[in-house]
This record gives structure tokens, sequence and C-alpha cells, in this order.
């Protein structure tokens, strides 16, 4: 079978899947989908009360930390650090959502899979210890010299894998739409179908490749039974279609949060502050 069938009959498959609305996340703003940030770029070299204390500030109400920065919550930290970070978000306006891993399962190798799969079910077992709802999977493309359907199914098969894990500690599995090739939501979604675990689902990106003659329409639809989290970026930027993407997660009653992911800033608390009421204002227009 060739790459272009392979993926039409996989996401055909997933696209008859009925949409089932998203668990409810912790209703602090009102109905609706919240706001929140991840801690790559704006809040990378902040301790995890410093991002508590400005994510307040702004007037968000989530975050998502992403290994590797000075906030310093990893996989490697005791037992009681874990139950602090977890009582620090507790005690604050913000809540811990999900942890940003770089675990990728494309690899040909299968002990570089089952060490990726490995570090990630650490990052599960920390998002149980603090009470985050969810990891997130960050596919980098597709290798070189290997069928694009294989790896496809080794990706699936290590999400699934994951998700069971996941699900026996009560901690979702998200894939971010991320990656050369990768990136292309048909793929994408081949991928989280050929997972075919009720814990696994992806991450929306707002990537240029969503966007089909002005529209991300079709690829939300393709996407929509799968989607657990939204990670959205420069809202000035108006070759995206953001009114559009907020209209549609209001209509799938999507009710979790939007991550702002955006680029490092001089003034952090002015820059979130605007981006919130940029955030704010289009959420307005959109009903």
């Amino acid at each position: 079978m060739n790459r272009r069938k392979f993926i039409s009959r996989t996401v055909a498959a997933g696209a008859a899947a009925p949409f089932v609305p998203l668990a409810p996340a912790a209703k602090r703003g009102g109905p609706g989908f919240h706001l929140g940030a991840i801690t790559y770029n704006t809040l990378k070299n902040f301790d995890v009360e410093t991002i508590i204390r400005t994510l307040e500030k702004a007037g968000f109400e989530a975050v998502e930390l992403r290994t590797g920065h000075k906030h310093g919550v990893e996989p490697s930290i005791s037992q009681d650090e874990r139950a602090r970070v977890k009582r620090l978000f507790e005690q604050s306006k913000i809540r811990l959502v999900s942890y940003g891993t770089t675990c990728r399962f494309q690899s040909p190798d299968a002990a570089e899979r089952n060490k990726q799969l490995e570090i990630a079910r650490q990052f599960v077992d920390l998002a149980h210890d603090t009470g985050a709802l969810g990891i997130k999977i960050q596919p980098m493309g597709f290798p070189e010299g290997v069928p694009r359907e294989t790896t496809i199914q080794t990706f699936g098969a290590a999400l699934h894998e994951l998700g069971d894990y996941g699900a026996g500690k009560g901690v979702e599995i998200w894939m971010e739409v991320h990656g050369r090739g990768t990136s292309d939501p048909p793929v994408a979604a081949a991928i989280v179908k050929a997972a075919a675990h009720r814990n696994v689902g992806v991450c929306w990106n707002s990537n240029d490749t969503d966007v089909t003659n002005g529209s991300v329409k079709a690829s939300f639809e393709l996407l929509k039974p799968w989607i657990k989290s939204v990670h959205i970026n420069e809202l000035a930027d108006t070759r995206y279609p953001w009114r559009e993407l907020f209209t549609l997660l209001k209509e799938a009653r999507y009710d979790r949060y939007t991550f702002a992911e955006v680029a490092e800033s001089p003034e952090p608390d002015r820059f979130l502050r605007w981006y919130r009421a940029l955030w704010t204002e289009l959420n307005r227009s959109c009903g």
C-alpha cells in the first residue's frame, strides 16, 4: 500500500470516531476554555514560586512545565520535593496541568524507543505525584530510509504502551502536532489512530501546516476527536486565523486550556498582561 492510501485509510477510520467532550478542567474562570502558559520561553528562567506569582499577576490560570528549565521540576526530584510542588500549586490560583517532555518515538531502533518510553514513564510518575493532568510527547519528523507507514505504526505502538501506563496513574498522554512531516495534520491523525488508546490524545500546536486557503477548519475537524490540549503562540500574527480557531474550540465545547507558547520577553509581566488582554478580546469576538 502506498503512503497516500495508507494515511487516507488510517485517517478515515479515525475521523469516523464520534467527538467526545473533554473532561472538565478546574472551572476557576467560568465556562469555556482557559488561558495558561508554557514555560517555553517567557518563563524559562523562573523558579516555581516566580512562575506562580507572575502568572497570577497577569491573570493566567494554568501552566505547562517544559523540561530543562530553571523551575527544575523533573523526574529526578525527591518525593518530598514533589509534595512541595503539588502544595505550592494547590495553594495558588495557578493549576499545574502538564509537563512538556521531549520524548520521541520515531526512532527505528527499538532500544532507543524503549529508552524514550522509560523517560516518559518517569514523567507520568512525576505528573501523578504533583497533581498534573497529562504529559506531552514531542514527535520530531521521520527517520531517513524508513517507510513512513512503518514509523507511524511504531510510534503509535509506543504511544499505546505509554497510554496504558498513564491510565494506571490517572495521567493522560498528549502527542504534540510537531516536527517536519509529523506536524502535517493527516499524519498526526494517522499516528494517534495507530495508537488506538482512549488515554492518548493530541496537543494542537497552531502550526502553519494547519492552514489551508486561510482556514484551519479542515485540520481541526480531522484532529478534533483527539484534542486534549492546545498550544497557541503569537496572537498578533494575522497570518494565522486565531478567531476561527477560537470559534472552532467553542463550537467543540473545548473546556480546557490554551497555553501560550511565546518568545522570551525582557518585560514578562507587561507582555503577559498584554497577551491576556488580546486573548480575552479574541474570546469575546467569538461569542
